[in-house]
């Protein structure tokens, strides 16, 4: 039998694109657990592309700091997780090193753009993954694929080793199949905060994002679940607006990085919105990035939190176009900043998973994660595939 056959048993979904069979562990908080690392972050001597053929060839030196913290806490690296090209996309259907299937239903896009995290955390191929999150990467997959996943606040999480999209947006958080395993890596490779969460929360209301039906059921029973009902709250901008800002501030950024390197036709396209915006449109653009950030973080600071589905479409097909408004919501965590916590809240009619999120304060992440795991507790909408 082929390696490439061999490689099909284990992983169906092609959710690692390589694997070090020798890995191995050492002594720490973390011993004993396995992560698989999305290959826009180094790990020395493995992959590291970021999803783009013109990059195969590339292997990392050194490590990454998240990847060190983690070795030093006793973790084993054991691969590199395919992802969206360039990390600028939510479906994980990489022309170069092929799709992604969602563990959940076979020729269903993960999410993205860390697709390959999400599934290989679901299927079981790793007990966690890394991931990064730029306006949704971490969050999107986590509930396509009925995991949990944290994107850190932007300045407690390094980027050092990292293939950033957009600098100003990204954070590398990890995906993981339960609360408790996410936050011990979190506390590891991120600054954590031991702060509490001190109010009943805010929901964000016209906002003019077309939620499917399953979804906002599941949403609604999320806050029907919360300790209080939580406030009504609305943004000075629509949430496609502000999502489309921070998209040309990534497509901007990317074309200057990515100058002179072959890429898909696709991605190729997405790099021309940004350079071809006029200086005029970019000024609104960043005018309204900045008022968004103001506003969530007053949010934050006056009603504790913000719940909100993670995204407003269930888990698609590869077939179908990839949906606009995926990161209509979960844009606002990465445009203020601030930590988010994505996690299962329930399953579609046919029984694909469904996400919520908890965007909390910078130094509270110890709150912020108190909430979520409160919140799972009660609805307890995790559920392995097939089960």
């Amino acid at each position: 039998m082929s390696e490439a056959c061999d490689r099909a048993m284990i992983d169906p979904y092609n959710a690692f694109l390589f694997r070090d069979e020798s890995a191995s562990g050492g002594d720490g908080p973390l011993a004993g657990i396995t992560v698989g690392v999305k290959a826009n972050i180094a790990v020395k001597g493995m992959p590291f592309h970021a999803g783009i053929g013109a990059w195969e060839g590339r292997r990392a030196d050194p490590d990454a700091e998240v990847v060190s913290r983690l070795r030093a806490a006793g973790a084993s690296i054991t691969g590199i997780l395919n992802m969206e090209e360039g990390a600028l996309g939510a479906k994980t259907d990489n022309p170069h090193f092929g799709a992604t299937q969602n563990p959940h239903r076979d020729g269903f896009s993960p999410g993205g753009s860390s697709g390959g995290s999400g599934a290989a955390v679901a299927a079981g191929l790793c007990d966690v993954a890394l991931g990064t999150d730029t306006m949704g990467s971490v969050r999107i997959p986590s509930s396509h694929c009925g995991v949990f996943g944290f994107k850190p606040a932007t300045d407690r999480v390094s980027q050092d080793g990292l293939i950033a999209a957009d600098a100003t947006l990204d954070a590398i958080g990890p995906l993981a199949r339960d609360l408790d395993l996410l936050e011990r890596v979190s506390q590891v490779i991120t600054d954590f905060g031991d702060g509490a969460i001190a109010g009943s929360g805010a929901v964000l209301i016209e906002h003019d994002v077309d939620v499917h039906p399953d979804v906002l059921t599941a949403f609604e029973a999320a806050v029907t679940a919360l300790d209080s009902a939580p406030t009504d709250v609305a943004l000075p901008h629509k949430q496609s607006r502000i999502r489309f800002a921070g998209f040309i501030g990534v497509s901007k950024k990317m074309a200057e990085d990515l100058a002179g390197v072959s890429v898909s036709d696709n991605l190729a396209k997405l790099l021309t919105y940004g350079p071809r915006r006029s200086a005029e449109d970019w000024n609104e653009d960043q005018i309204i990035l900045a008022e968004t950030r103001e506003a969530v973080r007053m949010i934050i600071s006056e009603y504790g939190f913000l719940i909100l589905p993670t995204v407003p479409n269930p888990p698609f097909a590869h077939s179908d176009a990839e949906p606009a408004a995926q990161a209509d919501f979960t844009c606002l965590a990465n445009i203020a900043g601030l930590p988010a916590i994505s996690i299962p809240a329930g399953w579609t009619e046919d029984g694909l998973p469904i996400g919520v999120q908890i965007v909390g304060p910078a130094g509270a992440e110890a709150g912020l994660f108190a909430l979520a795991r409160q919140l799972d507790h009660k609805m307890g909408a995790y559920r392995a595939p097939n089960s």
